[in-house]
Protein backbone atom coordinates (compact mmCIF):
# COMPACT_ATOMS: atom_id res chain seq x y z
CA UNK A 1 0.00 0.00 0.00
CA UNK A 2 2.85 2.43 0.85
CA UNK A 3 4.44 1.67 -2.51
CA UNK A 4 1.21 2.40 -4.38
CA UNK A 5 0.74 5.66 -2.52
CA UNK A 6 4.29 6.69 -3.34
CA UNK A 7 3.80 5.95 -7.02
CA UNK A 8 0.52 7.90 -6.97
CA UNK A 9 2.30 10.96 -5.60
CA UNK A 10 5.32 10.56 -7.84
CA UNK A 11 3.32 10.25 -11.05
CA UNK A 12 0.93 13.04 -10.01
CA UNK A 13 -2.02 10.87 -10.98
CA UNK A 14 -4.51 12.82 -8.89
CA UNK A 15 -3.86 15.99 -10.93
CA UNK A 16 -4.27 13.99 -14.16
CA UNK A 17 -7.71 12.81 -13.08
CA UNK A 18 -8.55 16.30 -11.84
CA UNK A 19 -7.86 17.77 -15.28
CA UNK A 20 -10.05 15.09 -16.87
CA UNK A 21 -12.97 15.81 -14.56
CA UNK A 22 -12.57 19.58 -15.15
CA UNK A 23 -13.00 19.08 -18.92
CA UNK A 24 -16.14 16.89 -18.62
CA UNK A 25 -19.45 18.48 -19.59
CA UNK A 26 -21.55 17.22 -16.76
CA UNK A 27 -24.84 18.18 -18.44
CA UNK A 28 -23.99 15.96 -21.39
CA UNK A 29 -22.75 13.24 -19.10
CA UNK A 30 -25.97 13.40 -17.11
CA UNK A 31 -28.05 13.16 -20.27
CA UNK A 32 -25.93 10.27 -21.44
CA UNK A 33 -26.45 8.52 -18.14
CA UNK A 34 -30.19 9.05 -18.32
CA UNK A 35 -30.25 7.79 -21.92
CA UNK A 36 -28.16 4.77 -20.95
CA UNK A 37 -30.55 4.09 -18.07
CA UNK A 38 -33.55 4.35 -20.38
CA UNK A 39 -31.95 1.93 -22.85
CA UNK A 40 -31.26 -0.43 -20.00
CA UNK A 41 -34.88 -0.29 -18.89
CA UNK A 42 -36.02 -0.96 -22.48
CA UNK A 43 -33.67 -3.94 -22.72
CA UNK A 44 -34.99 -5.25 -19.41
CA UNK A 45 -38.58 -4.86 -20.69
CA UNK A 46 -37.70 -6.63 -23.95
CA UNK A 47 -36.06 -9.43 -22.01
CA UNK A 48 -39.11 -9.73 -19.74
CA UNK A 49 -41.38 -9.80 -22.83
CA UNK A 50 -39.21 -12.51 -24.44
CA UNK A 51 -39.37 -14.59 -21.28
CA UNK A 52 -43.15 -14.12 -21.05
CA UNK A 53 -43.57 -15.12 -24.71
CA UNK A 54 -41.41 -18.19 -24.20
CA UNK A 55 -43.45 -19.12 -21.15
CA UNK A 56 -46.63 -18.70 -23.21
CA UNK A 57 -45.27 -20.97 -25.98
CA UNK A 58 -44.35 -23.65 -23.45
CA UNK A 59 -47.75 -23.34 -21.76
CA UNK A 60 -49.55 -23.50 -25.12
CA UNK A 61 -47.64 -26.60 -26.21
CA UNK A 62 -48.38 -28.28 -22.91
CA UNK A 63 -52.08 -27.39 -23.26
CA UNK A 64 -52.18 -28.79 -26.81
CA UNK A 65 -50.50 -31.99 -25.67
CA UNK A 66 -52.92 -32.26 -22.76
CA UNK A 67 -55.89 -31.72 -25.10
CA UNK A 68 -54.60 -34.41 -27.46
CA UNK A 69 -54.21 -36.82 -24.55
CA UNK A 70 -57.70 -35.91 -23.32
CA UNK A 71 -59.20 -36.53 -26.78
CA UNK A 72 -57.40 -39.87 -27.04
CA UNK A 73 -58.58 -40.84 -23.57
CA UNK A 74 -62.15 -39.83 -24.44
CA UNK A 75 -62.01 -41.94 -27.61
CA UNK A 76 -60.73 -44.92 -25.64
CA UNK A 77 -63.43 -44.43 -23.01
CA UNK A 78 -66.11 -44.08 -25.70
CA UNK A 79 -64.95 -47.24 -27.46
CA UNK A 80 -65.02 -49.13 -24.16
CA UNK A 81 -68.57 -47.84 -23.59
CA UNK A 82 -69.62 -48.96 -27.07
CA UNK A 83 -68.02 -52.38 -26.63
CA UNK A 84 -69.84 -52.78 -23.32
CA UNK A 85 -73.10 -51.78 -25.05
CA UNK A 86 -72.53 -54.35 -27.81
CA UNK A 87 -71.98 -57.08 -25.25
CA UNK A 88 -74.94 -55.97 -23.14
CA UNK A 89 -77.35 -55.96 -26.10
CA UNK A 90 -76.11 -59.37 -27.23
CA UNK A 91 -76.60 -60.84 -23.76
CA UNK A 92 -80.04 -59.24 -23.53
CA UNK A 93 -81.64 -60.50 -26.75
CA UNK A 94 -79.81 -63.79 -27.44
CA UNK A 95 -80.23 -67.12 -25.69
CA UNK A 96 -77.43 -69.50 -24.76
CA UNK A 97 -77.42 -70.91 -28.30
CA UNK A 98 -77.06 -67.47 -29.85
CA UNK A 99 -80.63 -67.31 -31.17
CA UNK A 100 -82.96 -64.35 -30.79
CA UNK A 101 -85.08 -64.60 -27.68
CA UNK A 102 -86.28 -61.04 -27.41
CA UNK A 103 -89.42 -60.75 -25.33
CA UNK A 104 -91.22 -57.39 -24.98
CA UNK A 105 -89.33 -56.41 -21.83
CA UNK A 106 -85.97 -57.25 -23.41
CA UNK A 107 -86.87 -55.15 -26.44
CA UNK A 108 -87.82 -52.21 -24.23
CA UNK A 109 -84.57 -52.46 -22.30
CA UNK A 110 -82.59 -52.73 -25.54
CA UNK A 111 -84.28 -49.60 -26.89
CA UNK A 112 -83.62 -47.77 -23.63
CA UNK A 113 -79.94 -48.66 -23.69
CA UNK A 114 -79.69 -47.66 -27.34
CA UNK A 115 -81.35 -44.30 -26.76
CA UNK A 116 -78.99 -43.63 -23.85
CA UNK A 117 -75.80 -44.43 -25.73
CA UNK A 118 -76.77 -42.62 -28.94
CA UNK A 119 -77.29 -39.49 -26.86
CA UNK A 120 -73.83 -39.64 -25.31
CA UNK A 121 -71.40 -40.45 -28.15
CA UNK A 122 -70.07 -38.55 -31.15
CA UNK A 123 -70.91 -38.99 -34.85
CA UNK A 124 -68.38 -41.78 -35.39
CA UNK A 125 -69.66 -43.64 -32.34
CA UNK A 126 -73.26 -43.32 -33.51
CA UNK A 127 -72.29 -44.75 -36.90
CA UNK A 128 -70.61 -47.74 -35.23
CA UNK A 129 -73.72 -48.47 -33.16
CA UNK A 130 -75.99 -48.18 -36.20
CA UNK A 131 -73.79 -50.49 -38.27
CA UNK A 132 -73.71 -53.07 -35.47
CA UNK A 133 -77.47 -53.02 -34.95
CA UNK A 134 -78.25 -53.06 -38.65
CA UNK A 135 -75.89 -55.85 -39.65
CA UNK A 136 -77.19 -57.86 -36.68
CA UNK A 137 -80.74 -57.52 -38.05
CA UNK A 138 -81.80 -55.77 -34.85
CA UNK A 139 -83.25 -52.79 -36.78
CA UNK A 140 -85.09 -54.86 -39.39
CA UNK A 141 -88.78 -55.85 -39.01
CA UNK A 142 -88.60 -59.62 -38.67
CA UNK A 143 -91.17 -62.27 -39.44
CA UNK A 144 -92.42 -63.71 -36.14
CA UNK A 145 -94.12 -66.84 -34.99
CA UNK A 146 -97.71 -65.68 -34.46
CA UNK A 147 -97.96 -67.47 -31.11
CA UNK A 148 -94.47 -67.37 -29.61
CA UNK A 149 -93.38 -64.09 -31.16
CA UNK A 150 -89.97 -65.47 -31.98
CA UNK A 151 -88.11 -64.58 -35.18
CA UNK A 152 -88.37 -67.14 -38.00
CA UNK A 153 -85.54 -68.26 -40.26
CA UNK A 154 -85.77 -67.50 -43.97
CA UNK A 155 -84.24 -70.82 -45.07
CA UNK A 156 -81.02 -69.13 -46.21
CA UNK A 157 -79.22 -68.87 -42.90
CA UNK A 158 -80.77 -65.61 -41.78
CA UNK A 159 -84.01 -64.27 -40.33
CA UNK A 160 -86.98 -63.58 -42.59
CA UNK A 161 -88.16 -60.00 -43.01
CA UNK A 162 -91.75 -58.87 -42.74
CA UNK A 163 -92.12 -55.26 -43.83
CA UNK A 164 -95.87 -55.18 -43.30
CA UNK A 165 -96.22 -56.45 -39.75
CA UNK A 166 -92.80 -57.60 -38.60
CA UNK A 167 -91.38 -56.65 -35.20
CA UNK A 168 -87.98 -54.99 -34.82
CA UNK A 169 -85.78 -55.89 -31.89
CA UNK A 170 -84.92 -52.18 -31.60
CA UNK A 171 -87.13 -49.45 -32.99
CA UNK A 172 -85.01 -46.31 -33.41
CA UNK A 173 -88.04 -44.02 -33.42
CA UNK A 174 -86.82 -40.47 -32.79
CA UNK A 175 -83.38 -41.46 -31.45
CA UNK A 176 -81.68 -39.99 -34.53
CA UNK A 177 -83.77 -36.83 -34.88
CA UNK A 178 -81.34 -33.96 -35.37
CA UNK A 179 -78.37 -36.33 -35.00
CA UNK A 180 -74.95 -35.51 -36.45
CA UNK A 181 -73.75 -38.49 -38.52
CA UNK A 182 -71.76 -36.48 -41.04
CA UNK A 183 -68.88 -38.03 -43.00
CA UNK A 184 -69.42 -41.56 -41.69
CA UNK A 185 -69.86 -45.03 -43.13
CA UNK A 186 -73.53 -46.05 -43.15
CA UNK A 187 -73.37 -48.54 -46.01
CA UNK A 188 -75.99 -51.30 -46.07
CA UNK A 189 -77.68 -50.00 -42.93
CA UNK A 190 -81.41 -50.35 -42.35
CA UNK A 191 -82.71 -46.97 -41.21
CA UNK A 192 -86.22 -47.53 -42.50
CA UNK A 193 -89.05 -45.89 -40.54
CA UNK A 194 -86.59 -43.93 -38.38
CA UNK A 195 -87.32 -40.29 -37.58
CA UNK A 196 -84.21 -38.46 -38.79
CA UNK A 197 -85.69 -35.01 -39.15
CA UNK A 198 -82.96 -32.35 -39.46
CA UNK A 199 -80.25 -35.03 -39.28
CA UNK A 200 -76.79 -34.17 -40.57
CA UNK A 201 -75.82 -36.79 -43.17
CA UNK A 202 -73.40 -34.54 -45.03
CA UNK A 203 -70.74 -36.55 -46.86
CA UNK A 204 -71.99 -39.92 -45.58
CA UNK A 205 -71.44 -43.16 -47.47
CA UNK A 206 -75.04 -44.39 -47.77
CA UNK A 207 -74.45 -47.07 -50.41
CA UNK A 208 -77.34 -49.60 -50.32
CA UNK A 209 -78.84 -48.05 -47.19
CA UNK A 210 -82.58 -48.58 -46.68
CA UNK A 211 -84.26 -45.21 -46.10
CA UNK A 212 -87.80 -46.24 -47.00
CA UNK A 213 -90.40 -44.46 -44.85
CA UNK A 214 -87.56 -42.62 -43.09
CA UNK A 215 -88.35 -39.04 -42.09
CA UNK A 216 -85.60 -36.96 -43.67
CA UNK A 217 -87.41 -33.65 -43.59
CA UNK A 218 -84.87 -30.78 -43.52
CA UNK A 219 -82.02 -33.31 -43.38
CA UNK A 220 -78.66 -32.41 -44.91
CA UNK A 221 -77.51 -35.06 -47.40
CA UNK A 222 -75.14 -32.80 -49.32
CA UNK A 223 -72.16 -34.68 -50.74
CA UNK A 224 -73.51 -38.06 -49.63
CA UNK A 225 -73.06 -41.18 -51.77
CA UNK A 226 -76.57 -42.38 -52.68
CA UNK A 227 -75.63 -45.37 -54.81
CA UNK A 228 -78.37 -47.98 -54.44
CA UNK A 229 -80.13 -46.13 -51.59
CA UNK A 230 -83.71 -47.33 -51.21
CA UNK A 231 -85.96 -44.32 -50.74
CA UNK A 232 -89.13 -46.30 -51.61
CA UNK A 233 -90.47 -49.69 -52.69
CA UNK A 234 -92.34 -50.53 -55.87
CA UNK A 235 -92.59 -48.31 -58.94
CA UNK A 236 -91.29 -44.74 -58.78
CA UNK A 237 -94.39 -43.44 -60.56
CA UNK A 238 -96.68 -44.87 -57.88
CA UNK A 239 -94.40 -44.47 -54.86
CA UNK A 240 -95.31 -41.83 -52.29
CA UNK A 241 -94.03 -40.78 -48.85
CA UNK A 242 -95.21 -42.46 -45.66
CA UNK A 243 -98.53 -41.38 -44.25
CA UNK A 244 -100.01 -41.44 -40.78
CA UNK A 245 -103.44 -42.36 -42.10
CA UNK A 246 -102.55 -44.92 -44.80
CA UNK A 247 -100.66 -48.22 -44.45
CA UNK A 248 -97.73 -48.82 -46.81
CA UNK A 249 -98.18 -50.93 -49.90
CA UNK A 250 -94.85 -52.60 -50.60
CA UNK A 251 -96.03 -53.96 -53.95
CA UNK A 252 -97.14 -50.72 -55.57
CA UNK A 253 -94.89 -48.41 -53.52
CA UNK A 254 -97.68 -46.22 -52.15
CA UNK A 255 -96.80 -44.71 -48.75
CA UNK A 256 -93.48 -46.59 -48.64
CA UNK A 257 -91.30 -43.60 -49.48
CA UNK A 258 -89.05 -41.41 -47.37
CA UNK A 259 -90.25 -37.97 -46.27
CA UNK A 260 -87.70 -35.67 -47.93
CA UNK A 261 -89.38 -32.27 -47.88
CA UNK A 262 -86.80 -29.45 -47.65
CA UNK A 263 -83.90 -31.90 -47.58
CA UNK A 264 -80.58 -30.75 -49.02
CA UNK A 265 -79.26 -32.88 -51.92
CA UNK A 266 -76.49 -30.52 -53.06
CA UNK A 267 -73.62 -32.37 -54.77
CA UNK A 268 -74.89 -35.85 -53.85
CA UNK A 269 -73.04 -38.67 -55.60
CA UNK A 270 -74.38 -41.58 -57.67
CA UNK A 271 -78.02 -40.45 -57.63
CA UNK A 272 -79.95 -42.77 -59.96
CA UNK A 273 -82.69 -41.64 -62.32
CA UNK A 274 -85.41 -43.27 -60.22
CA UNK A 275 -84.04 -41.58 -57.11
CA UNK A 276 -83.98 -38.25 -58.92
CA UNK A 277 -87.57 -38.67 -60.06
CA UNK A 278 -88.80 -39.53 -56.56
CA UNK A 279 -86.85 -36.73 -54.87
CA UNK A 280 -88.00 -34.17 -57.45
CA UNK A 281 -91.61 -35.27 -57.13
CA UNK A 282 -91.80 -35.31 -53.33
CA UNK A 283 -89.02 -33.02 -52.11
CA UNK A 284 -90.81 -29.70 -52.45
CA UNK A 285 -89.43 -26.56 -54.03
CA UNK A 286 -86.53 -26.16 -51.62
CA UNK A 287 -85.26 -29.70 -52.19
CA UNK A 288 -85.86 -29.58 -55.94
CA UNK A 289 -83.47 -26.64 -56.22
CA UNK A 290 -80.60 -28.76 -54.81
CA UNK A 291 -81.03 -31.95 -56.84
CA UNK A 292 -78.29 -32.65 -59.41
CA UNK A 293 -79.64 -32.61 -62.93
CA UNK A 294 -82.55 -30.35 -62.03
CA UNK A 295 -86.26 -31.07 -61.80
CA UNK A 296 -87.74 -28.99 -64.62
CA UNK A 297 -89.03 -32.13 -66.37
CA UNK A 298 -90.73 -33.56 -63.25
CA UNK A 299 -93.91 -32.12 -61.68
CA UNK A 300 -93.91 -31.16 -58.00
CA UNK A 301 -96.36 -33.62 -56.48
CA UNK A 302 -95.89 -32.15 -53.04
CA UNK A 303 -97.44 -28.89 -54.23
CA UNK A 304 -95.23 -26.62 -52.13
Amino acid sequence: MVTIAALWQFLDIDRYFARIFENINWDIAGSLAEWTGAVGQILIAVLALALAWRQYIISRDLTIQQNVLTIQQNLITQQQTIDSYFQGISDLVLDEEGLLEDWPQERLLAEGRTAAILGSIDAGGKAKVIRFLSRSKLLTPLLRDSRLGRAIFDGNGSYAEDRNSGVRVINLGIMLAGADLSHNDLRWTDLSDANMIRANLRGCDLVRANLSRTILQEADLSGADLKGVQFFYGDVHQASPRSRSHPPNYQTGEYTGAVIENANFTNVQEMSESQRQYCCAWGGEKSRATIPGGCSDIPNKLGR
